[in-house]
Order: structure tokens, then sequence, then C-alpha cells
């Protein structure tokens, strides 16, 4: 099967929720009409509320979950198990209004806590409001007392790091990190293929049932790192695109690694049959050349290049960045 494996795309999964907006009209979608705004579209995802279905080439219609149990090595990587999940999920965001203050817990507080899997996460800034805010990390100013006493009120916020959000910066939100994402953000997400997310508060917001949703301080408050004061933000490159260059953006994790790929012509990669890739044009479409053949990727959409695809080359017909992910 390695012979035949080949960059694939996926239809996009997406998640309607209160909290979501009208920016995801911008990446030159059809978009369904749901319920309520759609705040997610889950790109590359092996879970079972939204599974991956490929689109092109000969698997055409099997699920991400199908082809690992076909061949995990091919897919992912030399280490990874047939009963084994991707290891990641990769999705848009679109918020309209502020998400809950959240946190996600990391390996050793998941064994305390039944059911829970861990998260890291990182966010991209795809698009963002003029008055736009990320909330990432307590301030060196804050103590655990102060959280204590001022979770449950809206001045909690004067506890957390806040950063103007601009198109481009990076934040790197490791489990047990508290944080929220401000009103209108468009954001670009790699994390660890979880679901577990504990709310420490939904700042007084209700659903269409006028009841407020869930909280989960008890949970919460064994899974906040509350001696993290590091700074979150990884600073945008905000210089024309004027040839190939490679930012790393997030380098020192154990469970992913992004870089950012400004091209203006060929480039060439090699998932040395390690890791799987992932690529995301945040605008201009481009073309994947590989050892069996090439695939056109439409702008703003997610390709998975497959671990044993080994060397290929991205061509852009313009500048162009492209979001790079693995393991």
């Amino acid at each position: 099967m390695d012979s035949t494996l080949y960059p694939m795309l996926f239809a996009p999964v997406y998640k309607d929720i209160m909290w979501g907006g009208t920016k995801m009209a911008g990446l030159g979608r059809d978009l369904p009409e749901l319920e309520n705004p759609i705040a997610e579209s889950w790109e590359i995802t092996d879970r079972d509320n939204g599974q991956s279905v490929i689109e092109n080439g000969e698997y055409a219609g099997k699920t991400l979950r199908e082809m690992i149990a076909m061949s995990p090595t091919s897919v992912v990587g030399p280490k990874h198990k047939a009963d084994q999940p991707f290891p990641l999920l990769i999705k848009i965001i679109d918020a309209a209004q502020r998400l809950s203050l959240q946190v996600h817990p990391n390996e050793d507080a998941c064994k305390i806590l039944p059911g829970a899997e861990p998260k890291t996460e990182m966010w991209y800034v795809l698009d963002a409001d003029k008055n736009a805010n990320i909330f990432a990390g307590l301030k060196a100013s804050a103590t655990k007392q102060n959280f204590l006493e001022k979770m449950a009120d809206p001045s909690v916020e004067e506890l957390l790091q806040s950063y103007p959000a601009r198109k481009g910066d990076a934040y790197f939100i490791p489990a047990g990190r508290i944080h929220a994402i401000g009103a209108g953000n468009l954001i670009y997400e790699v994390q660890q293929n979880s679901f577990t997310t504990y709310r420490v508060s939904d700042w007084g917001r209700v659903g269409k049932d006028g009841q407020p949703r869930e909280l989960h301080v008890d949970e919460a408050l064994q899974s906040i790192h509350f001696t993290d004061r590091m700074q979150p933000r990884i600073a945008g490159d905000c210089s024309t695109i004027t040839r190939n260059k490679r930012n790393h953006l997030i380098t020192n994790c154990p469970f992913f690694t992004v870089e950012e790929l400004r091209l203006t012509g060929t480039f060439c990669d090699d998932t040395k049959q390690e890791s799987f890739h992932t690529l995301f044009s945040t605008g201009a479409g481009f073309e994947i050349e590989f050892d069996g053949g090439s695939v056109e990727v439409p702008g703003c959409r997610s390709v998975l290049i497959p671990a044993s695809v080994g060397a290929y080359k991205i061509k852009v017909a313009e500048p162009t960045l492209i979001l790079k992910s693995m393991l």
C-alpha cells in the first residue's frame, strides 16, 4: 500500500456553536446552512464525533480512520499502531463572541480525572477585527489566591495576559495554561487529538434555553499550572514575501512541530518516512509534486501528506504563506 499513498484532501467537518461567526466565508468555501453560526472547521480529524473523509484520488470516500487501520506506519509514521487515532486535530476557529475561559489537562492531570484526554495546542491568527484580543496565561502579578477569588467574576480578566490579536501572530497553549480566544478572531489551530476542555467561566453567557453552559471548576483547578508565567505570543513575520523562507513557530513541543513557509517558488521537502506532514495555505492554492504524481491543493484548504510519500515539492504561482505541522 505504501507506494499508492498520495497527498490527501479531506472534506471539512463543520461545527455550529452559538459563539460562531461569519469569517469562515472569507476562505472561499461553500458553507452549509446550520442551526447556529459555523464556529469550527475540523480540517483533519479522527474522532467519533468528526471523521475526515478523503475527497481525492484512489481512496476517495474512505475515512482517515480507515486509512490508518489499513496502514498506520505509512500514514502517520513508523511508531504508530493501527488501533491508535491520528495524533492531531487540526481546526479553523471562527469566534464572533469571546470563547469561555478554559484550560486543558496534561498527562498527569488525566491520571486523576476520569475520561480526560491531554491537550496541548497552538493558534495562528488568520484574521482579526481591529479590537480583537487573545488571552493566554496568568500575569506575573497574579496569584492563585487572586484567581480563586475572582474566577467567578468578569474581573478575572484583569489577571490574564492579554494581547491585541494580529494577523500572522502565533500562540503556544500547553496543557495547564489558562486561555480564551477573544471575539473577532479567525484562528488556525493545531492540537493534540483531544476533546477535553474545562470551563472556568463563560462570562455570564446563556444558551438558547436561557441556561448557562456547564462549568468544570473542580477539574480546571486540578489542571491549571498556577506557576506558569511564560509569554505565549510568537510575533508574526511582517516582511513582504520575496524569497523562500522557513520560520519555526513551535519546535520544543513533544506533541507536534509547526512551521511557517513563506514561498515565492518551488520548495523541496521530505517526510523521510518519519512523520506525516500537513499543509495549509493562508491564501493562494499550490501544487504538490511527489514520486507518484501531483496534487492541486486549493487555497485555504488542508492537505495531509502521508509519511510514506517521502520527498516532495511545493510549487506556488505567487507569493504564498503555508503552515506546516508534523510530529
